[in-house]
């Protein structure tokens, strides 16, 4: 009797799932969802853990060091480590685009809310707080790695795209505090001079050393991109937990605060504020694709890459920056909340659209005549002849030369 009888079960069921030909089983799709929706999936059953029994994290896991120090800077040292400062550099070439971007992400859709929550406020369809968070979060950078995977699935310039989202950030961390100061102004809950100095010992700092270790300790950095999915999986974690640990401060009543409904907003304001969000983004993205069309109307991949990193807002730099800057006030929550509907809703818009946008890019690159790199055939060819004519001219002064020096040798 032959004790070989082929491969285990697991492996088996490994290699089908690794064969394209093989349909993925219902528990292969279910995990898949599962990891690519790790974050969203966290932060809901951190906020009904939080609701369950608040005191875990708004008294024995001590959030005022865990949360607001150590998982604060934990995530911002390893932005610095992986941060590509380089390709930042290299990127500058298309200045304009990219100024253009910033400036609509960070000061357009910062001021258009500011002025819609003065709207709402002003027929009483929110609350104060719901309101000032959702300006906040219209001050944050846009996403990281979203912002490029979109692009990318939607045939977009993931150039543009990697630069931009890494810059973005980078100028977020300097940006965002002055903007949210300047449109809600200095308050008993927070002042400029604080920000500032949370903002370095828990932001600033971490990133330049997470930057001197990425250039001066390379052995680090290499550990820190072998293992990069369990890094990036670490950070989700700390994210989740300061989201966490934000809420059960909210939840958590010690008794020394008898007030009635501290938290500011009732049930259906909190639901008027999604359904807000959700127009919100479709009309900054309307305003985005009407504007780069009007800016780069033969530029069909910078038209896409724009219609994302306009709109979109980063969960992973925004939790901690809000945190920091209102880590004592009561209305954290609420600041928190809009930032935590806008990163799912720009997900879901972004993915229904994807599909349809590369389908647009092909048949515009076929129009305009494009090439994958975005240059037309006939700016390659004159490119090529400009080529070839300075080469001609290079030779034709080095014979001038040899001829020279040879009459010069002759006397």
């Amino acid at each position: 009797m032959s004790s070989s009888s082929g491969p285990p079960a697991n492996q088996q069921s490994r290699d089908a799932a690794a064969d394209p030909g093989v349909a993925p089983t219902r528990s292969e799709k279910v995990k898949a969802f599962m990891i690519a929706n790790s974050l969203l999936l966290g932060i809901l059953c951190a906020i009904g853990i939080a609701a369950a029994y608040p005191k875990l994290g708004a008294v024995y896991l001590a959030p005022k060091i865990t949360a607001t120090y150590i998982c604060v800077i934990y995530i911002f040292l390893l932005s610095g480590i992986s941060l590509k400062t380089r390709e930042l550099v290299n990127a500058l070439k298309n200045y304009k685009f990219n100024a253009a971007v910033q400036v609509f992400n960070l000061m357009v859709v910062s001021s258009l809310t500011y002025a819609l929550t003065r709207f709402l406020l002003g027929i009483e369809a929110t609350s104060d707080n719901l309101a000032e968070g959702l300006v906040i979060t219209s001050c944050l950078p846009m996403t990281i790695n979203m912002v490029i995977v979109l692009t990318k699935s939607s045939g977009g310039d993931e150039a543009s795209a990697v630069f931009n989202a890494a810059f973005g950030n980078l100028l977020g961390v300097f940006v965002t505090p002055p903007l949210v100061l300047m449109y809600l102004g200095e308050s008993d809950d927070i002042n400029f001079t604080t920000v500032l100095f949370k903002l370095s010992v828990r932001v600033l700092l971490p990133l330049a050393v997470g930057q001197i270790i990425q250039f001066f300790l390379p052995k680090i950095k290499e550990f820190v991109q072998k293992h990069k999915f369990r890094f990036k999986k670490s950070q989700e974690f700390a994210l989740i937990f300061i989201v966490y640990t934000v809420f059960c401060n909210t939840v958590y009543d010690d008794g020394e605060n008898d007030d009635e409904g501290q938290v500011g907003a009732s049930t259906g304001e909190v639901f008027l504020m999604i359904a807000i969000i959700l127009v919100w983004i479709i009309v900054i993205m309307s305003l985005a694709w009407l504007t780069f069309f009007v800016l780069y109307k033969d530029s069909p991949t910078l038209r896409v890459f724009a219609l994302y990193g306009c709109s979109h807002k980063t969960i992973a730099m925004g939790i901690p920056l809000i945190t920091a800057m209102y880590e004592t006030s009561e209305k954290l929550a609420l600041y928190t909340l809009p930032i935590l509907v806008w990163h799912p809703t720009q997900l879901i818009l972004g993915s229904l659209l994807a599909p349809r946008l590369s389908d647009w890019v092909e048949r515009e690159k076929e129009r305009l005549g494009l090439e994958d790199d975005g240059f037309t055939k006939k700016e390659k060819e004159e490119e090529e002849v400009g080529k070839l004519v300075d080469d001609q001219d290079k030779d034709n002064d080095g014979a001038a030369q040899f001829e020279i020096g040879g009459d010069d040798n002759a006397l």
